[in-house]
């Protein structure tokens, strides 16, 4: 069956605002010369919805239903070939295969993100209905370059990864940042969050806790609800960025902390009986009304909910999770969008990633997608095969009703973001607008608060202006305003050492090498190299903890001990000076040695014996 064959139409009407009999200014999407329904800016979303809907053949329904990675032309261009992550050409997916939900990963700078996301507008102008494009993203306003996961700022205001904004515990910060957040985003076309990230982080070795709002679920229920306050609104409209709250029913507890976007850590454990508080920051979000919902890769392992045995199979793949909690018993009916790539493997250059379809790897890419849907799930993150899903629909196994149910659903999010009056952003504006001084201002004030002061023996803290540096893993040049900077520890007054938490290197499959995993103890070498110099000058270690560290050679050895979660040396050093006053608390605890972590429980926090409790911070 030959599908999607649909070349440009080079003599179609593009698209251009008109005014109806009515007076009405319209955008003639379908280029017929007269406002329909779904065209309508003054009818109710539902009437418009109901309207598109009956008007779509059933490949535009199907491309709906797909949300794939898309790359941006260094100028501004929509990219036509495939890029380093983007599987295909822009007019390929776009006209060829009727997809309209797209997640942009690196963007040169605002003017040209906001030129791109207007140029791949009028490629949406060519498809029949003129469907406009939701282009998302995934977290891009802190530290971590992961395209699994996340992206450094860049031209947009940085702020501490998510778990300092727990760290900092202050709704109206946290409210404050999502704003910020959502005018940059909406400033350059960008109307989705793939955030977020709710999952509590209970186990100390898992890799995603830097995105998460830490370990207690009264913490990430309180955060949640501001974070959603900020980037959606009081409801969602055309000034919102829709969030997708994930990874649901709460990704955290992993067996022994592997990540489950390998098959080593596929598993999904709950020895302590801890579900329904890990659901907790979800039932919020769901109050709150977030516009979406993305179930995480793993595949619970011995779980029962309201004494009912949970298939193993990953959530995704999961209609008791998906259906029967999800959508019947917590009454959500937003849009459930996949983890990516749940279908197909993901090969890129040498490297392959596996799909994660835990628990069903001996089903074929169709029978997985026909489990997906069958679970409750709307669209397929990651992936740009709507071929398939048609197949289903000729074979009989999934029907058209089932794809106008998820349809209705994304169509109505589109709607109600104001993409089909005005997809389209202002070039110039979006260079002023995102990374404005204000907000880098507001973010690198956070970044400064978020610090965590574990210890500070003999005050160290404050530090005095003007004495003498030596410093490792800082900027000299950073440092040098904030006091002399001298080449010999002996000739300091203080050391100032910056590290990572530890974590051990992978780089077998795609993407490993960016999850930090493994053990959380400091390599022997590196301890004792810390300590010999604590012993000839008074050391103040900060550590970056995108998750825990064990610390206990460093207690009591060092002059003062400082966790971080995505500072600049400049807020680092604003905060060990009291320029801007550290008042981070520790948004999990830290364990005292790994023997200990190793007999916790996954989905219990504070569960391993502790160097420092949750909650855990001084004042200087």
């Amino acid at each position: 069956m030959k599908v999607f064959a649909h070349p440009i139409e080079e003599d179609r009407l593009t698209p251009t605002t008109k005014t109806s009999d009515e007076g009405i200014a319209y955008r003639d999407l379908n280029g017929n010369g007269r406002m329909d329904p779904y065209e309508n800016p003054t009818l109710p979303v539902e009437e418009r919805v109901a309207d598109l809907l009956g008007r779509l053949s059933l490949e535009e329904k199907a491309g709906l239903m797909f949300q794939t990675v898309i790359e941006a032309g260094a100028d501004g261009s929509v990219l036509e070939r495939p890029g380093n992550i983007s599987k295909s050409a822009t007019t390929e997916v776009v006209v060829g295969k009727r997809m309209n939900h797209f997640n942009v990963h690196h963007l040169e700078n605002a003017t040209v993100a906001a030129r791109w996301n207007n140029a791949l507008q009028r490629v949406a102008e060519q498809t029949p209905h003129g469907i406009p494009v939701t282009v998302s993203t995934d977290p891009r306003h802190a530290f971590i370059q992961n395209s699994g996961v996340s992206f450094a700022a860049g031209s947009f205001s940085q702020w501490p990864e998510p778990i300092g904004l727990a760290a900092i515990g202050d709704v109206e910060r946290v409210r404050e940042f999502a704003d910020i957040a959502r005018a940059e985003y909406r400033a350059v076309g960008i109307r989705a969050a793939l955030h977020p990230t709710v999952d509590l982080a209970t186990e100390p070795r898992w890799a995603r806790q830097a995105g998460t709002f830490g370990q207690d679920a009264a913490t990430a229920s309180a955060l949640v609800e501001a974070y959603l306050d900020g980037f959606q609104g009081e409801r969602l409209g055309p000034d919102s960025v829709a969030c997708t709250t994930k990874h649901f029913p709460g990704g955290g507890p992993q067996k022994d902390g592997e990540d489950a976007h390998f098959p080593y850590g596929r598993e999904q454990v709950y020895p302590g009986g801890r579900f329904d508080e890990h659901l907790a920051p979800f039932r919020t979000a769901i109050a709150r009304g977030t516009a979406g919902i993305m179930p995480y890769y793993g595949m619970p392992v011995a779980l029962e909910v309201d004494g009912e045995p949970i298939e193993e199979v990953g959530f995704g793949y999961n209609k008791q999770i998906v259906t029967g909690l999800l959508r019947e018993k917590l009454g959500y009916d937003g849009v459930v969008v996949t983890d990516w790539e749940l279908v197909n493997d993901n090969w890129v250059g040498d490297q392959v990633l596996p799909a994660r379809a835990w628990g069903v790897e001996h089903l074929d890419a169709k029978g997985r997608m026909e489990k997906i849907l069958a679970a409750g799930a709307d669209q397929f993150g990651g992936e740009e095969c709507p071929e398939l899903l048609l197949e289903l629909v000729a074979e009989g196994r999934v029907t058209e009703e089932r794809i106008d149910a998820s349809a209705r659903r994304l169509l109505s999010v589109k709607f109600r973001l104001g993409l089909f009056d005005d997809p389209y952003v202002d070039e110039e504006a979006a260079g002023r607008i995102v990374g404005s001084e204000e907000f880098r201002a507001a973010g690198l004030r956070a970044q400064s608060e978020s610090i965590t002061v574990l210890e500070n023996r003999d005050t160290t803290l404050p530090l005095a202006a003007g004495i003498r540096l030596y410093v490792e893993g800082v900027d000299r040049g950073v440092a040098a305003r904030f006091g002399t900077v001298v080449d010999s520890p002996d000739a300091a007054d203080v050391a100032i050492v910056r590290v990572q938490a530890p974590s051990e290197a992978r780089d077998d499959l795609f993407l490993e090498a960016w999850f930090h995993q493994g053990s959380l103890e400091f390599p022997p070498g590196r301890v004792y190299q810390l300590v010999q110099l604590a012993r000839r000058v008074p050391v103040v270690l900060a550590v970056n903890l995108d998750r825990p560290a064990v610390l206990t050679p460093f207690a009591g050895e060092v002059a003062a001990l400082t966790g971080d979660y995505g500072a600049s040396d400049e807020a680092l050093l604003d905060a060990l000076t009291g320029r801007v006053p550290p008042r981070g608390r520790l948004p999990f605890q830290l364990p005292a040695s790994m023997e200990s972590v190793r007999h916790s429980r996954e989905d219990v926090p504070s569960d391993a014996d502790p160097l420092y409790e949750f909650g855990h911070g001084l004042t200087i």
